[in-house]
């Protein structure tokens, strides 16, 4: 049996469809389904058990859970604009850390998801190397929760057993339940075709031209193979980069959108809002090296081949992964 939290989420829906696709059926979600979109997710998959976050937490503590192979922790408050700060320090990394402790002390396999926000500005590199861990400063609140945990699990020694992700930009499928915080591939179809056109941030530094700030941006399927990767390997362990490897602007993305729904380029800069500014990444990239070193070798689609298959294959056609059309 695998666990996998934040199962009618984004990657953890798309996770268990690759699961799904492997054959494994005896899957219990932990989840709250408080949006439609997220019941959509679920409709296609196959899965034993939709369990309470809060509940399966108590099944934890007391050591109730049955036996497990794994347990893939994507469940978290991933907002980048949240203040709650009790708030996260709770639901992200004591949650994390209580799933871990069980893990280690039962030998289930601990697959959890960090985020490339832990590195902040970057001005010490995107390096998923643990010796540089203590000089990250993350940006937010919700970078700090996550880089909480993962010093947590480097005081433990608990990085040679468990393995920390840390998605970069994913974007795809399964993501329309997260409001604000869907990708700018999903924001900027609805755009094109309610207003046929797409806005974007104007940039405050003069080494970026407007809409030249850079992401490494990931589809969906390319983040569930990676992280599937771990689970076929018990024995390695670690903090990973989720990534591309490649830095694209956002001009990139939208000429891609455009091209995706055979539409002309009609680019609107914007305002950034002021609380975003002192906040804001110009460029984050992932250092690939790392997972490469380890034996990964699946190719990753580039940006304009995944943006087509999203629009193409489910945008316009209003469909989640593994469903029919809506």
């Amino acid at each position: 049996m695998i666990v996998v939290t934040g199962g009618a989420g984004f990657i953890g829906s798309a996770l268990i469809h690759g699961l799904n696709n492997r054959g494994v059926k005896e899957i219990w979600i932990v989840d709250q389904v408080d949006h439609p979109e997220k019941q959509k997710n679920l409709n296609p998959l196959i899965f034993d058990k939709l369990v309470d976050k809060d509940v399966f937490l108590n099944d934890v503590l007391e050591k109730k859970l049955p036996n497990c192979d794994a347990i893939f922790h994507m469940g978290a408050c991933s907002s980048t604009t949240e203040t709650n700060e009790s708030f996260l320090n709770e639901n992200n990394y004591e949650y994390t850390r209580h799933l871990a402790s069980f893990c280690l002390e039962k030998g289930v396999r601990f697959i959890y998801a960090s985020s490339a926000a832990t590195y902040g500005a970057g001005e010490n590199g995107y390096y998923d190397n643990e010796s540089k861990l203590k000089l990250l400063q993350p940006l937010n609140l919700y970078g700090h929760s996550k880089h909480k945990f993962d010093l947590w699990a480097q005081a433990q020694g608990a990085l040679k057993k468990i393995v920390g992700l840390k998605y970069f930009n994913v974007y795809g499928p399964n993501e329309y339940h997260k409001q604000e915080m869907q990708s700018m591939v999903r924001k900027g179809f609805l755009q094109v075709r309610d207003t046929g056109k797409l806005r974007l941030f104007k940039s405050y530094k003069p080494e970026y031209a407007d809409g030249d700030q850079e992401r490494d941006f990931l589809y969906i399927k390319d983040a569930v193979s990676m992280t599937l990767y771990f689970l076929d390997r018990p024995n390695l362990g670690g903090i990973f980069n989720v990534g591309s490897g490649k830095a694209r602007n956002w001009n990139d993305l939208a000429k891609a959108i455009f091209s995706a729904m055979n539409k002309k380029e009609n680019i609107e800069y914007i305002d950034m809002p002021s609380a975003l500014i002192k906040q804001y990444q110009y460029h984050t990239c992932s250092e690939t090296q790392k997972i490469l070193n380890s034996g990964y070798s699946d190719p990753v689609m580039s940006l304009e081949e995944g943006i087509a298959d999203y629009i193409r294959q489910y945008l316009i056609l209003g469909k989640h992964l593994g469903s029919r059309s809506t």
